[in-house]
């Protein structure tokens, strides 16, 4: 009998320890299973913020290739409808009107001469005007075949501006051939060949 008690009572620490440790070991797993579940959290919204920035990035692209496919759409419809009209808004000339049908200011004088304008420097907001199908004019340099002649000289080697004067009329009288405002507008360095002034004067390029 004292035996037997003196072993339980031998026996009851280690109980009490194991207890313990089970404890000890029980409360490390619920902790490293919180680390665990806090990481694969984190690991998901890492997932769904890529996916969401990747969807949201392609849709971006795409609508931006659909609008440049849609803008070239636009301006080969526009370079293939003329003749056609257009009309006047505040703050245009007929030189940023030529720039937009043309992609060249210099056209200015045949939607000028289609219109049968006798001064291409007025024109009105609201004013409806002809954009005739002609060949494109480009300056003097990336000219590729025969847009102007320079086989005739002019009568002048200047030229004074008087009231309704234009650079094609100018180039008519002086070199019989109006398609050398081109080389005009050059040598006078003007940025708007659509706007001269009476009183300028110009030098008339051979």
């Amino acid at each position: 009998m004292d035996l037997l008690a003196e072993a339980r009572h031998i026996s009851l620490p280690r109980t009490e320890c194991t207890q313990q440790m089970i404890k000890e070991i029980s409360k490390r797993f619920d902790s490293t299973e919180s680390y665990i579940s806090m990481a694969l959290g984190l690991a998901v919204v890492l997932v769904i913020g890529v996916l969401v920035f990747n969807y949201f990035s392609g849709r971006q692209q795409g609508q931006s290739a659909q609008t440049e496919s849609q803008k070239s759409q636009e301006q080969k419809e526009a370079e293939t409808k003329l003749p056609t009209t257009h009309t006047v808004t505040i703050g245009e000339t007929l030189w940023s009107i030529s720039e937009k049908y043309y992609k060249s200011g210099y056209n200015w004088q045949d939607i000028q001469k289609a219109n049968d304008l006798t001064d291409g420097d007025v024109i009105e907001a609201g004013q409806t005007l002809t954009i005739p199908s002609v060949p494109v004019i480009v300056p003097e340099g990336q000219i590729t075949s025969g847009v102007t002649s320079e086989a005739a000289k002019p009568k002048e080697e200047s030229y004074t501006v008087v009231h309704g004067d234009n650079l094609w009329n100018i180039a008519v009288a002086q070199y019989a051939n109006g398609y050398r405002w081109v080389d005009i507008a050059k040598a006078n360095n003007l940025t708007n060949p659509g706007l001269i002034h009476a009183g300028n004067i110009l030098t008339l390029p051979e």
